[in-house]
Formats: structure tokens, sequence, C-alpha cells
């Protein structure tokens, strides 16, 4: 764990407000991607669990639109996953580790950033493949762009890296190598509340 995530994060009074009004208008919206649950236990959990609202505040400040799309009975946890229509904004241009960005940087290239680096400081987990596909039955996201996934350590460790979109109507997942950045590819996180 690197000094940012051990750095408190707080939001102002009006940034909490404004962050539960905007969470709460895109869950009573979106009411498909969690039709057994109510926004007043989630928000109940949000005010139990103070220290998660900065991390969604920084997924939609870098603009995923996060959301809940699931609930753990077994730990009472809200799963937010980011719902944008298409990748965040805010997280494009990006290697999917610090090796791969470090790569890129010796060709005189500039990256963002990376992947694991920004989802560590937010405090968030890239989805991965079987989360991706799972909000694909949500709804139909990254027809124009290209989500980063949680690549597994053993296609890491022989320089690949996946990501996915929706395209003709299915899911595609392909591989990369982790140094390559785009315009049109970021990652989508995950946050259990």
């Amino acid at each position: 764990m690197n000094n940012v995530n051990r750095i408190k994060h707080e939001l102002s009074a009006d940034q909490q407000a404004e962050l539960l009004s905007t969470l709460k208008a895109r869950f009573e919206k979106n009411k498909r991607r969690h039709p057994a649950l109510e926004w007043a236990n989630v928000q109940a959990r949000l005010a139990a669990h103070p220290d998660k609202l900065w991390s969604l505040y920084e997924m939609e400040r870098t603009g995923g639109e996060p959301d809940v799309v699931g609930y753990d009975a077994a730990t009472g946890e809200y799963i937010f996953y980011d719902c944008a229509a298409e990748t965040p904004k805010g997280r494009r241009k990006s290697c999917y580790d610090r090796e791969g960005q470090d790569e890129r940087e010796k060709e005189g290239l500039h990256p963002e950033g990376n992947v694991i680096d920004m989802a560590e400081a937010m405090g968030i987990e890239p989805l991965t493949e079987e989360q991706y596909r799972e909000l694909q039955t949500l709804g139909n996201f990254d027809a124009k762009t290209q989500s980063w996934l949680k690549t597994p350590a053993d296609i890491r460790k022989l320089g690949g890296a996946l990501f996915a979109d929706y395209r003709f109507g299915h899911v595609f997942v392909y591989h990369n190598t982790a140094p390559c950045f785009y315009s049109g590819r970021a990652f989508r996180g995950s946050l259990r509340v």
C-alpha cells in the first residue's frame, strides 16, 4: 500500500451532501440495476462508513458515475460499480500498471498514469472479467470505448493485460501489453461499502 492510501481523506459537508444527492438520483433513475434494494438502507450504510464516501467521490469526479449493482447479504455490504455509459473520462490514456507506465515513459511517451496505482489511490478495485460481464447484464457499456480489467497474475507475468468492450451485442475480452495506452481506454472500478 502506498502513502496515498494512508492519508485520511475527508469531504466537506457540502461535498458529502452533493455526492449523496447525485448517488440517490442515479439510484432512483436506474432501479433495474438494483430492483430489490432501497436507497434508505444504502444511505444508512454510507453513514456508518463515511470513509467510503471519499472513494465514491473520486469515482464520480473522474467520470465513473458509480451506482449500486448488488448487495452481499453475508457481509451487509452494498456493491458499487462505475456505471458511466463509456469508460470514465478522467482515467483514460492510462497504462495497466507502474511497470508498463515506466516502460512507456522511457520511450518518451506520456500516459496519464496507470490503472493499478489510480485504483489504489482511489480506494477501489478494477473490475474483473466476471464483474465486467455482470455489469453488461445491467445495460450496454463501452460501446465506443474500452475498459482495462484486473488481470490475472499469470497473464501479467508474461507481459499481457486484459481489457474489454461491448460490440455487436456481445462482450469481448482482449489482451494487450501493459504499456499500451489509448484515449478511449480507461478502467471501471468497484467498491464495497
